[in-house]
């Protein structure tokens, strides 16, 4: 008898792999352009459209609302419905709205366009990480998971960087930064329409026949798929007596490095363009190299998650990035390097953090509950980016940077508490293996089988 990890282990699918890894990771890298490049496009649109303070946070804070409601809602879609129509619908749906936002003719429209365009940036997040998560064997899937996030970071880091080389068209330039992500995600379509189901959500759902199929055809070997249906599960089932934990812990981390990281990074050029004499283009550079940075530091917890393991790095994480805001927040009228280099060394330490979103949100659900649990953490993440980008700049304007700044430090300390008390060990474990370990009463102990 051979486990699903074992099969999925070899190396005939390895070039299969690499191309979902491929694919999902172009998803990503378009959330993280899309998400970003609004922090170089405000200014513009401040300056062509008049914008108050109030609808500034709005119009930065809007793509985020819609990640919440369609992580949520899409997610638990997802497990219902299956991971291979949603993985092709949630990046027409990103398509669509991209292109309508950078056709908007006033304030009104592209805050509309801007939250559908996040529903489908919202849905992506429990979609690929759960598919990637339920093809990758044990071994890897720390790796391949992080990945999602590294490029992510990258995909931000190129929306400052479009943005910079943009600002030459003058204020209109903030349709073809939009713009962009709605062409590459027209290819991506393409190529994904080629990602067969998941067979561990077939045998979930007692298609046993059609798993066999896709890791035949996978393989090019015959396979039978042998495994008891799951029973149909609601999203209470995430607060059972089992899964309860998991699920604070996921919502509760991923909460807590949203608030720091999605105010640091909308926020970044605002903050430092008054420290650099008023320069918008050096205050966008200023933000695009502490991004580069977070890639970096995205990068190396990638290298580290499986040789470390998850609680570790975690740990590590938030302990950086929370020594490195109080350190700003304790220091009076600092000067731009010294604010560059610590909002870089938060954003490194931080995503040591951030890259386990992924991991831990599909690692520690059963099959039947993974992409709904993986969308309810991204909402829950999504409430701590909205209150970050909404409530930091009155805070800043009450209080003043140094102060406001304790935001960003307290959800860094209630990351790490979280973590310490609650971050499980998940490495070189299968799927079935955490789910048995985690199994009550309503759910099936018999792993799923393979007979080659």
């Amino acid at each position: 008898m051979t486990n699903m990890d074992t099969m999925l282990d070899s190396s005939k699918l390895q070039a299969f792999l690499q191309r979902l890894a491929i694919l999902s990771a172009a998803g990503m890298f378009l959330d993280g352009f899309d998400l970003t490049v609004i922090a170089v496009a405000l200014p513009l649109l401040v300056k062509q459209w008049h914008i108050g303070a109030v609808m500034t946070g709005l119009v930065a804070a809007s793509a985020v609302v819609g990640m919440l409601v369609g992580s949520l809602v899409l997610g638990h879609l997802t497990d219902r419905l299956g991971r291979r129509a949603m993985y092709l619908f949630d990046l027409i749906f990103f398509v669509v709205f991209a292109v309508l936002t950078a056709l908007s003719q006033n304030v009104w429209q592209l805050l509309t366009f801007r939250f559908l365009l996040g529903v489908g940036i919202g849905a992506d997040y429990p979609i690929s990480s759960t598919l990637l998560s339920e093809f990758s064997p044990k071994k890897q899937r720390g790796r391949l998971l992080t990945l999602l996030s590294v490029i992510w970071f990258v995909g931000s880091v190129a929306a400052y960087l479009a943005g910079i080389a943009l600002l030459p068209l003058g204020v209109e330039a903030w349709r073809w930064m939009l713009v962009i992500g709605a062409a590459i995600a027209l290819v991506v379509i393409l190529f994904r329409s080629s990602i067969p189901e998941s067979p561990r959500w077939l045998v979930s759902q007692g298609r046993n026949t059609e798993a066999s199929a896709v890791l035949t055809h996978l393989s090019g070997q015959p396979i039978e798929v042998t495994g008891q249906q799951r029973q149909p599960h609601t999203w209470l089932q995430l607060f059972s007596r089992t899964l309860w934990q998991s699920t604070l812990f996921v919502c509760g981390f991923w909460f807590a490095y949203d608030v720091a990281y999605y105010g640091i990074s909308i926020y970044a050029p605002t903050i430092l363009k008054p420290f650099i004499q008023g320069s918008q283009a050096g205050a966008d550079l200023g933000a695009a190299v502490i991004s580069l940075v977070g890639v970096v530091g995205a990068i190396l917890g990638l290298m580290l998650v499986d040789r470390w393991g998850r609680r570790p790095l975690i740990l590590l994480g938030f302990a950086g990035l929370t020594s490195a805001l109080v350190t700003l927040a304790l220091t009076h009228d600092p000067a731009f390097g010294f604010l560059l280099i610590l909002f870089s060394s938060a954003i490194l330490f931080g995503n040591f953090a951030g890259i386990l979103d992924f991991v831990y949100a599909t690692e520690l659900f059963p099959t039947e509950l993974r992409a709904g649990a993986s969308g309810l953490g991204t909402a829950v993440s999504r409430i701590g980016a909205i209150l970050s980008i909404v409530v930091f700049p009155s805070l800043v304007k009450s209080l003043g940077l140094q102060h406001a700044l304790w935001l960003f430090a307290g959800a860094g300390l209630f990351g790490f508490l979280v973590s310490l008390i609650m971050a499980p060990e998940t490495k070189n474990r299968s799927l079935e293996e955490i789910t048995t370990a985690l199994d009550d009463t309503e759910r099936t102990r018999e792993p799923v089988s393979l007979r080659p």
